[in-house]
């Protein structure tokens, strides 16, 4: 609860006070600070326990007051914008949102302490074992003769042979980029033209298929097939192409064996 004052010029909350005189509406002139002061000192004194937020708000506020009031009293170079004044105003919120700070941790505090409290009634158990009770550690060798732990010593040092890694179950295909020349090489001189499609309708396997096409580029660069696609992601037309040229093998440079 903000403090009131009672002054001839205004009585209420002071931070109303400070609100009326931003506004121009209350003459701060007009304003007694050392009565307001003082009056808010003896209400501390006669009063109970203190409200720590009322007092850090009057403060606060007071501080501001002052501020302003001895700012127009003195002489300065010109006049003072009014948001410049008011810059108590943040400091005002932030000691605020400090004083909420200090509250959060006290309660915090007050936790703890009753925690702490709490188990300090606990009281541990102090009394052990019987003295009757006698704690005996397990033999670890009962029932193990000398032919046991000889075996077992050379079991320990006996040469291990070589990790293998079994690939049984791994089939290894090899094809061959000159077998598949010599293959289009016998078909496509009796079918003068056909597509990459017809080509490879009767293969099964991935591998088969880049060989093939492999295959048909390494012709191509020999002069002996000539590629055509009509249209984007159309099919791959080869066509024979008759002459007298070298004999048809694969060229220095490609991969000749594949493997997948």
């Amino acid at each position: 609860m903000s403090a009131t004052v009672s002054v001839p010029a205004y009585e209420g909350p002071i931070d109303v006070l400070l609100q009326l005189v931003t506004d121009h509406q209350v003459d701060l002139f007009e304003i007694p600070l050392a009565d307001v002061v003082a009056a808010f000192v003896a209400e501390l004194s006669g009063s109970g326990p203190v409200d720590l937020p009322a007092v850090s708000e009057f403060l606060v506020v007071a501080a501001v007051l002052i501020e302003l009031k001895s700012k127009r009293l003195l002489p300065g170079t010109g006049e003072v914008d009014p948001d410049e004044e008011l810059v108590g105003w943040e400091e005002r919120d932030l000691l605020l949102a400090r004083l909420l700070e200090c509250r959060a941790y006290a309660a915090a505090a007050d936790a703890f302490a009753l925690l702490i409290e709490q188990a300090a009634r606990a009281v541990p158990r102090t009394a052990g074992l019987d003295p009757d009770v006698v704690v005996h550690a397990p033999d670890l060798l009962e029932g193990v003769d000398t032919e046991q732990v000889a075996a077992a010593f050379l079991r320990a040092t006996a040469e291990r042979p070589p990790a293998t890694v079994d690939l049984h179950h791994v089939t290894v295909d090899a094809v061959t980029v000159s077998d598949a020349v010599t293959e289009l090489a016998r078909r496509l001189p009796a079918a003068g033209r056909a597509t990459f499609r017809e080509l490879t309708g009767h293969l099964t396997s991935r591998i088969e298929i880049i060989v093939r096409f492999l295959a048909c580029l390494e012709l191509c660069k020999q002069g002996r097939v000539a590629l055509d696609q009509g249209h984007t992601f159309g099919d791959l037309e080869i066509t024979w192409l008759p002459g007298d040229l070298a004999p048809v093998g694969v060229g220095v440079g490609a991969t000749d064996e594949y493997e997948g």
